[in-house]
């Protein structure tokens, strides 16, 4: 399940991730407001995931399919995570990812919006 982050700055979406993704997360909450940034600007994210329970065959498909979509509009996303294998994805295959991608230890939550909004 995905839950919007309150009070960001302007131009700025962000959801912190609880339980497993499921493609009803991407079509109903993620993908609506990708669309939105990326037609006021570019696609500001920001992910927080404080423990990961896995993500079913629909949202790795829409995961796929929306960074397709909007490849051009991507600016930066930061994940916020302690998940060490995470991490070390980020680490070895942000360089795919369209924009900037920077992870973030969930003690650094603050200091990943900013990044993500400067």
């Amino acid at each position: 399940m995905l839950n919007e982050i309150p009070d960001l700055p302007p131009g700025v979406i962000g959801f912190e991730l609880s339980g497993k993704l499921e493609g009803e997360d991407y079509r109903d909450v993620l993908l609506p407001a990708v669309e939105q940034a990326a037609t006021s600007g570019g696609v500001r994210l920001v992910l927080v995931i404080p423990a990961f329970e896995g993500m079913s065959g629909g949202a790795v498909w829409q995961d796929m399919k929306m960074g397709a979509e909007q490849w051009r509009a991507w600016k930066r996303i930061a994940f916020v995570t302690d998940v060490e294998w995470m991490i070390h994805a980020t680490a070895a295959f942000g360089w795919m990812t369209p924009g900037e991608v920077k992870h973030f230890p969930l003690g650094h939550r603050a200091e990943a919006i900013a990044w993500v909004a400067g």
